[in-house]
């Protein structure tokens, strides 16, 4: 039987290292991996006797472009652990600085790193001599993002404003107004990227993905609420461990994430989309309708179109947020440190992320776990890469590396959402 492996070495351009590895003999793909080779970056060990005023500051360094879903979630977990809860306005700025994540980061996918794919150009600085205002407008959105990140956090890279408890400082009601003004302006413009972005050319796939998101009982997931799947899992986020599991695999510094007793599962855009359609308001919804969504999207193509829709939703959240803004009395909670366990899940824009701690009587961090959407993806994009390739093995070697390359794309992983260019190894026997 003819064996033939395709391997990109590096993918080049992209957040952390990885490559990918494709097994073919002869009309089947034996084997896909996306191989992360990254050496490990041992934040849970580095955690391990920090106190817990360190900890949100420590694991925004985890992410460049998601420091707030770290920061928060890390934040949930350690107020769990010492009983305390943040309600109110400060839980409505929490809400408000992740609107500004969910701008900055789903716009640059949608414009700069995924468009470029559909319309033939290896860069979005090629396709900017074609579309030069559809990019100018996609990078004003995101700079409106930045912006909200810069008022609410104090810088925009690594926000140095959130706390265990609320914030350490508080904005003032002309500093939102400045931002309202600014938001107004990104969601005429997000409208726009919507409607331009359904008329991209999409292949008619779908796939049986088990979507897992939060689900709150009356908002569009942020911070809160219980683990859902499409596949009728409904639990709390302390119970993750007993549905979920996370295994080793040799091909990757990172481990993976599966269903317990079934599989692979997705995390993202699509999955809190297709598991919280009711919760988006009434013109995102008929926003939706008219770019050719239904209640789900199972094609993984057509997950641009959900982030431009999330990046309207986020949008419209953080105006609403602006216009109910009432100065609380105090930047946060009182935090009494005690010995315990806590538990923080909330939603990044490429997924759930979830976080354990265990912490000392003072607060100090005994230990910590982890779990990042990339890590609970990598089965599905696998999957992907393998359906995908197995679709045009009677292709050249360019167009199956094209075709995988936009597979992992439609997905945004953190550790390759920028590649645009690919080094390719073919041996065939």
């Amino acid at each position: 039987m003819t064996t033939k492996r395709l391997s990109v070495d590096y993918l080049a351009r992209v957040e952390g290292e990885g490559a990918l590895d494709l097994e073919i003999e002869g009309d089947r793909v034996a084997a896909a991996r996306l191989r992360i080779f990254e050496p490990p970056r041992l934040f849970e060990a580095l955690l391990r006797g920090r106190g817990y005023v360190e900890t949100p500051d420590i694991v925004a360094r985890i992410c460049g472009i998601c420091p707030i879903a770290y920061q928060m979630s890390a934040a949930h977990a350690l107020e769990d652990a010492f009983g305390i809860r943040v309600e109110g306005q400060l839980r409505a700025l929490r809400r408000l600085i992740y609107c500004g994540e969910w701008i900055e980061s789903h716009a640059l996918h949608v414009v700069m790193l995924h468009a470029p794919d559909f319309l033939g150009y290896p860069d979005a600085m090629r396709m900017a001599a074609d579309h030069r205002d559809i990019v100018r407008q996609g990078l004003e959105v995101k700079k409106v993002g930045n912006e909200v990140l810069r008022v609410l956090g104090g810088r925009e890279i690594h926000p140095v404003n959130v706390r265990v408890g609320g914030f350490y400082r508080l904005p003032t009601r002309r500093e939102l107004a400045g931002l309202a003004d600014r938001l107004e302006r990104a969601h005429e413009l997000a409208v726009g990227l919507v409607r331009w972005v359904a008329t991209l050319p999409f292949p008619d796939v779908e796939r049986d993905y088990e979507l897992v998101a939060l689900r709150h009982p009356d908002e569009y997931p942020f911070n809160e609420g219980r683990l859902v799947s499409s596949r009728g899992i409904d639990i709390d986020i302390a119970d993750f461990d007993t549905t979920f599991a996370e295994r080793q695999v040799p091909h990757s510094t990172a481990l993976h994430s599966h269903v317990r007793e079934r599989g692979a599962y997705l995390v993202g855009p699509l999955a809190r989309y297709g598991l919280n359609f009711d919760r988006l308001p009434a013109e995102v919804q008929a926003l939706a309708r008219e770019a050719g969504l239904g209640p789900r999207c199972l094609n993984p193509y057509r997950s641009i179109v959900v982030r431009a829709l999330e990046v309207v939703f986020a949008c419209q959240e953080a105006l609403r947020i602006i216009a109910a803004y009432e100065p609380p009395e105090a930047a946060a909670v009182e935090v009494v440190p005690r010995a315990g366990e806590g538990i923080g899940c909330t939603e990044a824009p490429r997924g759930i992320c979830w976080h354990r701690y265990e912490t000392a009587a003072d607060g100090t961090i005994r230990t910590a776990r982890i779990v990042p959407p990339t890590s609970q993806n990598q089965p599905s994009i696998e999957a992907d890469i393998a359906a995908v390739a197995g679709s045009v093995l009677d292709q050249p070697d360019e167009v199956i590396r094209d075709r995988c390359a936009r597979s992992i794309r439609n997905h945004d992983p953190c550790i390759s959402c920028s590649a645009h260019a690919l080094r390719l190894r073919v041996r065939r026997r």
